[in-house]
């Protein structure tokens, strides 16, 4: 298999799926797990370097973090996973354990015809205003104030929005929910809201396809579809009154002072961060587990990719701009392992690594 399907780089694939694996074995030689499309381009990378490696292979249903968490809550995947944290009441509530596994950012990505990648700029009060149907135009004064040396055109402003419940929507609305007091009383920051304009698509896979498909275009997905399919986007004014663009020393940036020990359930968003660089779109992607397992094997079989992962994955993770989790929350994250996940006699599933 290679990183990422073609279907995947064409657009086509709607509710993709990592699936690696080993036929013919007497055990289990797959990790099952569903949920947010944001990661689906390491985590694809990260399974094929892993199998090659281990023999164990990864299934992974990339249905948007609203899948994952019911599915994880319904125990039918071995974990899932979301961009939006739980919070710790409902962690509780599920007997569910959360830790971050990677961060990026997500990104406005464009197709406006003489437009070239990064050359436009836009500020959240102004994408705000284009997703509550308030900006139409691309050459609307308020753009145009943003951009006065680019020639914009009048066409009609297409605003792709995701369609199913996802972490990459509350990331969006949670960030233009904090730049603009209209957003935020109109419309609020969820997995899933409901949009005044605009088209749907699912998943991040669907809205860059929709995107590339549309003249007039913009919606939101990871940055790394935006970077593999070389689509446009648009750099963004940040709270310091920055223009930058999407990277990962940006999204570093965003994620510095992340007081990730003093979150419960490290449930930290990473959306509108002071700082010159900061990018403000930046989040990290969660993976939720029981905290007592019914089959220890299987997961322990998941612990041992994510720890592979962490120790691992981080060249993999940067070529395609995501950021790696800090050594110190990887230590945080494994000692959480070896005190809250266990078997249902109480014993930890993985010990924390050393």
């Amino acid at each position: 298999m290679s990183f990422l399907s073609k279907a995947w780089f064409s657009g086509a694939l709607l509710g993709a799926a990592i699936a690696v694996g080993v036929a013919g074995t007497g055990t289990a030689a797959e990790i099952s797990g569903a949920g947010a499309t944001f990661p689906y381009p390491v985590y694809a990378k990260w399974a094929d370097a892993y199998k090659s490696e281990t023999g164990i292979g990864l299934n992974y249903q990339s249905i948007g973090s609203g899948g994952g968490i019911k599915q994880i809550k319904a125990r039918t995947v071995t974990f899932g996973a979301s961009d939006m944290p739980l919070k710790a009441e409902d962690l509780k509530e599920a007997g569910l354990v959360q830790w971050p596994m990677i961060m990026g950012g997500a990104v406005p990505a464009i197709n406006v015809k003489g437009v070239d990648a990064g050359k436009l700029v836009l500020d959240g009060p102004t994408l705000a205003k284009i997703y509550m149907g308030d900006i139409k135009t691309w050459n609307d004064p308020a753009i145009k104030a943003l951009n006065p040396g680019l020639t914009l055109p009048s066409t009609a402003i297409a605003a792709v929005y995701r369609s199913d419940g996802s972490g990459t929507n509350f990331l969006f609305t949670d960030y233009l929910s904090k730049v603009s007091p209209d957003f935020k009383s109109k419309i609020g920051a969820n997995t899933s809201v409901q949009w005044p304009v605009g088209i749907g698509a699912k998943g991040n896979e669907g809205v860059a396809n929709m995107v590339k498909q549309t003249d007039g275009a913009i919606g939101y997905v990871e940055y790394a579809y935006v970077k593999q399919n070389k689509m446009g986007y648009a750099a963004l004014k940040n709270q310091a009154g920055k223009i930058v663009h999407p990277e990962s020393k940006t999204f570093q940036a965003a994620a510095a002072n992340a007081d990730w020990a003093g979150t419960p359930g490290y449930a930290v968003v990473l959306t509108n961060e002071p700082g010159a660089e900061s990018w403000p779109i930046t989040g990290a992607s969660f993976i939720l587990m029981p905290a007592k397992v019914d089959d220890a094997a299987a997961a322990k079989q998941a612990l041992e990719f994510f720890n592979w992962a962490y120790a691992k994955g981080g060249q993999m993770a940067d070529q395609l701009d995501y950021v790696p989790m800090p050594d110190a929350v990887v230590k945080m994250v494994t000692k959480t392992w070896a005190e809250q996940i266990t078997d249902a006699s109480g014993k930890p599933v993985l010990a924390a690594a050393k």
